[in-house]
């Protein structure tokens, strides 16, 4: 089956010139750039867990630089409040009047670093506008730019003075990314780029465009096969002795919610669009299936003293859940037709 059709390949070369300026800036993590790339397109939002050092802001910032986007950094601590994120009014002496300061969170692109350091309030002020892309202050309704993607960090090696996010709330975002080390050979190029002379990162696409590319995303195909596997997949998770996998309800308090189906199809066809193709295969579906599941499942004390983790949980449900055959050429085609 051909992986370039109609626009599909016009879309991946975009897609590609945009990626190409932002690896000129960050070496490797190419799984992680890839998700970013998901993310937009599915008009999604990123939970990032990784040390710090690993150019996740460096990630976002190029890509608004390559997007002709803007770009804000928030950074969550513990003494912050709602006003601080989404803004707030101001009295002005002379005049007499209010009037409205926007906060940071009117931007194309928004890095919340350490989300987890800022107390349940604000970080439910930041989940409200990412979904409902706007802000009300004093009664006035104030939209977000458009298109609009949040990237959330975590540190996994500090747990002091942090605010755990509450499941309800993590599952707001679409997909979360596990972002590791460099091997040695990316480590010794992103020594030498840093230490050298300044990358400049020529802008490529415009907002405009992108809003763009996100329409085309809704359209992408996608069998009733491949909708049905990732149904089974999520109902595997709440159900797992109707799907046959012993001794796996013990390890899990609750499973993945429909958002989860909802998402593992909005990103197989992000991701089919990256792969220039305007129908959804299953290895886009299971490629997908690890990062928009691993935080919406809930393990038990059980899971947690037998060493489970959730992509262990994920795998084991993926081996018992089979995904269907790759649809006929001619049949993507009439359906597309």
């Amino acid at each position: 089956m051909d992986n370039r059709d109609g626009n599909g390949g016009e879309v991946a070369t975009l897609m590609e010139r945009i990626l190409y300026e932002v690896k000129k800036v960050v070496v490797g993590q190419d799984h992680f750039l890839e998700r970013v790339l998901v993310a937009i397109l599915a008009q999604g939002h990123l939970l990032v867990e990784g040390v710090p050092g690993l150019a996740k802001t460096l990630t976002v910032k190029t890509l608004a630089r390559a997007v002709r986007g803007t770009f804000k950094r928030i950074q969550f601590t513990p003494d912050l409040v709602p006003a601080d994120l989404v803004g707030t009014r101001i009295y002005n002496q002379k005049t007499g009047d209010f009037a409205t300061s926007l906060g940071p969170v009117f931007t194309h692109l928004l890095l919340a670093d350490e989300i987890n350091r800022a107390p349940a309030k604000v970080q439910s002020a930041l989940l409200e506008v990412m979904q409902e892309y706007q802000v009300t202050i004093a009664g006035e309704t104030h939209l977000v730019p458009q298109p609009f993607l949040v990237m959330a960090t975590q540190n996994p090696i500090e747990t002091e003075g942090t605010y755990p996010l509450p499941e309800a709330q993590v599952d707001r975002f679409m997909m979360k990314v596990l972002v590791g080390y460099p091997n040695e050979e990316e480590e010794f190029v992103i020594v030498q780029r840093v230490t050298g002379e300044p990358v400049d990162v020529v802008p490529v696409a415009t907002t405009d465009e992108l809003a763009g590319l996100q329409r085309e995303c809704r359209n992408v195909y996608v069998d009733p096969n491949l909708i049905t596997y990732a149904v089974k997949l999520v109902a595997a998770t709440r159900d797992p002795d109707r799907f046959g996998i012993k001794d796996f309800a013990r390890y899990l308090t609750f499973g993945a919610s429909p958002r989860a189906t909802i998402c593992m199809i909005e990103g197989a066809k992000a991701l089919a669009m990256l792969r220039g193709r305007t129908y959804v295969l299953p290895e886009d579906v299971t490629d997908i299936v690890p990062d928009v599941m691993r935080h919406r499942l809930v393990l038990s004390y059980e899971a947690l003293a037998d060493g489970q983790t959730p992509d262990m949980l994920i795998r084991k449900v993926m081996q018992h859940v089979r995904a269907p055959d790759r649809p006929l050429d001619t049949h993507v085609r009439v359906a597309n037709a």
